[in-house]
């Protein structure tokens, strides 16, 4: 079922809890809830348990699509939730990490339904676009947000007012199956999948049913591409600003080895960078590799990040002999977490894969024993932060800044020519070569009467992001129009500059995509 604005279940949101959780979180490290994945598996439901009455009929095996549980089985859904509250959890998540269209369309194809044949070929934006528009999946989609949400309330608040403490439902927003940032097509470098805006409507969609069904906080996590976060963080924007409301947010990437995003290969500092402008409640890592790998990445943000900082790792990395697959014990979590707070590490805590209800009561314990990380002050004029793959900041004490501007039709022959006749995989070298000579941030403008600005902004800095020694560095989208301006902002996985050349008297009511600031004067501004 869907509920539009105009019925009364849409309009039962929760008030803005940030107040009190910053109160909170002042006083005490938080804990958040463990593994849904991990403690479904110990109720061994088979193939047809997970189906139910309502999928039956579905075209694919649904084992693996634990978010069908909170319509087919929510008595399992919330005997876990219940479980994890018991053991201490302040934030219990929804059970709704692949609760979009575009996730759900992995099981469940557009057409199904009424009969259509699953496609052949490659997934494209014109078939994503078939899924946006597929009633089935909106709905699916709608009731899996909604129900996880209201089993999520009925728990918290049935344990919150058993114990006298409250607890919170966060409505948990997964990266999707589907990446911005991955180039699929090795013969066509600009190719993706999905568009921004594609992914940013599949996320308002889910949104909008995580905060009907009741949630206190909106929880981007386990950010595997920078870009996916961004477009989950404009639809929440989008949804806060057309239906009057505000709840926190918390963010939450996962990490490789060097402390990069698995798939847009920012390191820590970067993603940080990337994500702070938005205020978000919490900034901080899950998943991963482990306590022990994730531990020098959760230290560099600690220092760096000037809000709460939040940590739920996996229980060590996967071990398909663990009867959990994953090898630690909950008296190893409790060990490790307690490092984590007893180094100042941590304001929220919890587990990702592998952490049963049992693994959270240890953490939980092990935090107590510890006061919160300190919020570092912040200077009185704060510094510029902007990113690609890789951090810049220029500080009050910084000398001076280099920009590479020879990637401008108006400043480079050179790069003009290239341009005009269409080779822009050639006219990459240009912005190689600035990169080398050691520019800090990469003007790149397409202003140009016989050019398509928004396309060819949008063509280049597709294939800029899959050059990782050109996409390290930040990009100055530079036009004198605000759509070619907006349209390169929605490739760019990092926080990005802009010049905008002219005075745009609709500025204002533009400013809305991630890195953006309110009032910002109309000639060069670093967004």
């Amino acid at each position: 079922m869907i509920i539009t604005p105009d019925s009364p279940a849409f309009h039962q949101t929760r008030p803005d809890a940030e107040a009190e959780l910053r109160a909170e979180l002042a006083k005490r490290i938080m804990v958040i809830d463990g593994a849904m994945g991990t403690t479904i598996r110990g109720y061994g439901l088979d193939e047809q348990q997970t189906r139910g009455e309502r999928f039956k009929s579905a075209p694919k095996d649904v084992r693996n699509n634990g978010d069908l549980l909170s319509l087919t089985n929510p008595e399992v859904i919330g005997d876990i939730h219940k479980r994890f509250l018991e053991a201490g959890a302040d934030i219990i998540e929804t059970n709704t990490f692949s609760g979009t269209s575009l996730a759900q369309s992995e099981f469940f194809h557009p057409g199904w339904d009424r009969g259509a044949h699953e496609e052949e070929g490659r997934k494209d934006p014109e078939f994503f676009q078939r899924v946006l528009e597929d009633k089935y999946l909106n709905e699916l989609a709608w009731d899996i947000n909604f129900e996880s949400a209201r089993l999520c309330r009925k728990w918290a608040d049935e344990i919150g007012n058993k114990t006298g403490r409250k607890r919170y439902v966060a409505g948990a927003i997964g990266p999707m199956t589907v990446s911005l940032s991955q180039f699929p097509d090795p013969e066509d470098l600009s190719f993706r999948r999905i568009t921004f805006d594609q992914a940013v409507e599949a996320y308002r969609h889910q949104i909008r049913g995580l905060i009907a069904g009741g949630s206190d906080i909106l929880m981007v996590e386990t950010i595997f591409d920078t870009l996916n976060a961004k477009a989950a963080v404009v639809a929440i924007g989008d949804v806060f600003a057309a239906d009057k409301i505000k709840l926190p947010v918390m963010i939450s990437a996962a990490v490789g080895n060097g402390g990069e995003t698995m798939i847009s290969g920012q390191v820590t500092e970067a993603y940080l960078h990337a994500v702070r402008h938005i205020r978000p409640l919490s900034i901080g890592l899950n998943c991963s590799l482990g306590p022990e790998k994730m531990r020098p990445h959760l230290s560099e943000l600690a220092a760096k990040c000037d809000t709460f900082v939040s940590a739920y790792p996996n229980a060590g990395e996967p071990d398909p002999l663990s009867p959990t697959g994953f090898p630690y014990l909950p008296e190893d979590m409790e060990r490790l977490m307690d490092d984590f707070a007893a180094s100042g590490l941590l304001n929220l805590a919890g587990g990702c894969c592998g952490n049963t209800p049992e693994h959270i009561a240890a953490i939980a314990k092990a935090v107590s024993r510890h006061a919160p990380r300190l919020l570092p002050g912040q200077p009185a004029v704060p510094p510029m932060r902007l990113s690609g793959s890789q951090p810049y900041t220029v500080s009050a004490a910084s000398n001076f800044l280099m920009i590479g501007e020879r990637t401008n039709v108006t400043g480079s022959p050179k790069f003009s020519k290239l341009v005009k006749e269409g080779k822009l995989d050639e006219a990459l070298a240009v912005a190689r070569q600035q990169v080398e000579n050691g520019a800090n941030v990469i003007d790149i403008n397409f202003d140009e009467g016989l050019l398509d600005g928004e396309a060819t902004m949008t063509h280049f800095l597709k294939l800029i992001q899959a050059e990782p020694e050109i996409a390290k560095v930040p990009i100055m989208v530079d036009s004198s129009k605000w759509t070619v301006i907006e349209a390169g902002l929605k490739i760019l996985r990092g926080r990005a500059g802009g010049r905008l050349r002219k005075q745009d008297p609709d500025l204002q009511t533009r400013l809305r995509y991630p890195g953006q600031r309110r009032g910002f004067p109309a000639g060069g501004h670093y967004l």
